[in-house]
């Protein structure tokens, strides 16, 4: 039995994260651990501080102790911390292999869109490494909605659809490409990408063929 952590900063992830591992990584069983405070007050405090990121470390570590064969963090906002584990098992950041298909699809705008602005600026400023360690010319725009994290809140996709579109729609700047930051959005990436008429990218798919591949690799 292969058991994969998912580590999750609010209970709206779970669902996108689960059903990615389910299409791409049918094999493992899943073990939801949850810490439903991690992204509000990372929010409060205006970003991911030191004793935040130290919580997640004792996440990850719990999970590692207890015998994850990988563990997946679900929160872009923390991927950091997982970037900086070293352990004998995979400890994925959550959007690594998003950043790898946006700059691969050649975009020259990429609005990454968030639900709150701490992890719009988390995700901006990683993405844009991300695209100068890769020598990609992409101009990385952002964009925060709030209304995106009451209705992922409320459980309600359809509002999130529409908060989603109204904001992107009503952005000033030209943008050919939309990066999801959380995997709390990617529910409605496929309808979101039907009402911009972009291509629209989110990480839970990618990342769970990423961690199968990784985890396969230490068989």
């Amino acid at each position: 039995m292969t058991r994969i952590a998912l580590i999750s900063a609010t209970p709206a992830a779970i669902g996108p994260a689960t059903a990615g591992l389910g299409r791409e990584f049918p094999d493992a069983t899943v073990w939801n651990i949850l810490d439903d405070r991690l992204l509000a007050d990372a929010n409060a405090a205006g970003g991911l501080t030191p004793p935040l990121a130290a919580r997640m470390g004792r996440l990850i570590e719990h999970a590692l102790a207890e015998g994850a064969d990988g563990v997946l963090l679900t929160c872009s906002l923390y991927g950091s911390v997982a970037q900086s584990t070293s352990a004998a098992v995979p400890v994925l950041a959550p959007d690594e292999a998003a950043f790898a298909a946006a700059i691969d699809g050649g975009y020259s705008r990429v609005l990454v869109v968030a639900s709150v602005r701490s992890a719009l600026d988390d995700s901006v400023r990683r993405f844009g490494a991300a695209c100068a360690e890769r020598g990609s010319s992409t101009q990385v725009l952002g964009i925060a909605v709030p209304a995106a994290f009451d209705a992922t809140t409320a459980g309600d996709e359809e509002a999130l659809l529409t908060a989603l579109v109204a904001a992107c729609r009503e952005f000033l700047r030209p943008f050919d490409a939309v990066l999801l930051a959380q995997y709390s959005l990617a529910p409605v990436a496929s309808r979101l990408a039907d009402a911009l008429f972009v291509p629209v990218v989110s990480g839970p798919d990618s990342a769970a063929r990423t961690l199968r591949g990784l985890v396969a690799g230490k068989s």
